[in-house]
């Protein structure tokens, strides 16, 4: 039997190795029930903030304004929560996004070890020994799949590495929807058993379905398995929140690329998304011959940056925060207020919302648009120049749209138009 098999290439399992569908092919004394519970009710809590400080930041595009704003116009009812995004406090989305992306790293280790944990019932025959236990199995391969997809698209984006096929936008929109469902079933069967282990332990008349049945030498306690998760957890916290802070604590962000050095000393030295180069506008495009237009009813205006700066200047005190997670500290923005612009534009009362278009003439966010709150407010400029100096060219020379509250590329750079009432 056994040169028969030999020559044909065929092996038989060895009773010592039993196939990754039978329970004794998982040997780590570390997996049980209550090492799992623990798991997940820290994913529990942390994923339930990591999709609703995503719907915030869904949200803060104002994508029911108009369509320039609009990254998934096919979202039907998914978009019933949105409302007129705030501007203020003036770090709110400095927070919230903040949050999303730290919080988002943290959570991988914890996220590993949860899938290691329960990847024996992976491997589980029957793959459905009832309806209900079909619709379990259904449930937790979208849960899988939507986690692994959901971390990996944030985790790309983060690096600016896209990867993926298609905007990140819609898919991590809709990928969060159906990781968020399928999380929520799974919460709802197995809370309730989880809770009751963590209170009170398994009974011993149960059988805890994830312990080895023949565990090999310890190398580790649960606890210490634990510690080791949360560890890591810490070691991503500290080289990435960093890039939400000014001076050194940026310097310690060495996983995510607005960490390191700052970008260069002076009053324009502070982080950027994307280069005057990089977008391809050229000196001439922003030199003496440069006019901003500016139209409503009262017709159409063009306005040179001296005449810009003729007008009343004002300042505020705003940072710029992005959605890969990294921010600014406030930075001192000195131009003209929004809605002085809408007053010459002809609307003198309760200036309506404006489109706001940039010289750049490829990418995303290349026009957006701003709600009527967001031209009203007092801190919200048209900026030409910012802690005391005129902007630079990355910067958005000669002007740019700065606003509370409002994610990084809704403060549009390199600004050529804004039209005043019609979006």
């Amino acid at each position: 039997m056994g040169d028969r098999h030999r020559r044909t290439g065929t092996h038989l399992p060895s009773p010592g190795f039993p196939p990754p569908t039978e329970p004794a092919f998982w040997r780590s004394p570390v997996r049980g029930v209550r090492f799992t519970a623990v798991l997940g009710v820290v994913l529990l809590a942390g994923i339930t903030l990591l999709f609703v400080t995503g719907l915030l930041s869904y949200a803060a595009y104002n994508p029911d304004l108009a369509a320039v704003n609009d990254k998934t116009p096919a979202r039907g009812w998914l978009g019933f929560y949105l409302f007129d995004w705030p501007t203020g406090p003036h770090w709110l989305y400095r927070l919230t996004q903040g949050v999303h992306v730290t919080l988002g790293i943290v959570l991988v280790p914890v996220l590993l070890a949860k899938l290691w944990s329960v990847i024996p019932k992976l491997f589980a025959l029957p793959p459905a020994r009832s309806a209900g236990h079909a619709l379990e199995r259904l449930s937790l391969l979208l849960l899988v799949g939507g986690a692994l997809f959901e971390f990996v698209t944030g985790l790309l984006n983060i690096q600016l590495e896209y990867l993926f096929p298609g905007s990140f936008y819609p898919l991590h929109f809709y990928g969060a929807w159906v990781f968020f469902a399928a999380f929520l079933a799974h919460t709802c069967l197995k809370l309730p058993r989880a809770l009751r282990v963590l209170r009170h332990g398994l009974p011993t008349a149960e059988i805890d379905e994830l312990a080895s049945p023949r565990p090999a030498p310890p190398t580790v306690s649960r606890r210490g398995a634990l510690a080791v998760v949360g560890a890591g957890s810490l070691l991503l916290l500290v080289t990435s929140a960093g890039r939400s802070f000014d001076g050194g604590l940026r310097r310690t962000a060495l996983l995510t690329p607005r960490g390191g050095a700052e970008p260069g000393p002076g009053p324009n030295g502070f982080q950027i998304n994307k280069t005057a180069a990089k977008v391809g506008i050229p000196p001439a495009a922003t030199g003496e011959r440069w006019r901003l237009t500016v139209v409503g009813p009262a017709g159409e205006v063009q306005l040179s940056r001296a005449e810009l700066l003729a007008m009343e200047q004002h300042s505020a005190a705003l940072p710029i925060a992005c959605v890969e997670g990294w921010s600014t500290s406030d930075q001192w923005w000195r131009g003209v207020r929004l809605r002085d612009l809408a007053e010459l534009a002809g609307f003198p009362e309760g200036p309506p919302g404006v489109l706001v278009e940039s010289l750049q003439r490829s990418g995303p966010f290349r026009r957006v648009a701003l709600r009527d709150n967001q031209v009203r407010d007092p801190r919200s400029l048209l900026a030409l120049g910012v802690n005391g100096e005129p902007l630079s060219p990355d910067h958005g020379y000669p002007a740019r749209v700065i606003v509370p509250a409002a994610p990084g590329v809704m403060n549009t750079k390199w600004v050529s138009r804004l039209t005043f009432g019609e979006l």
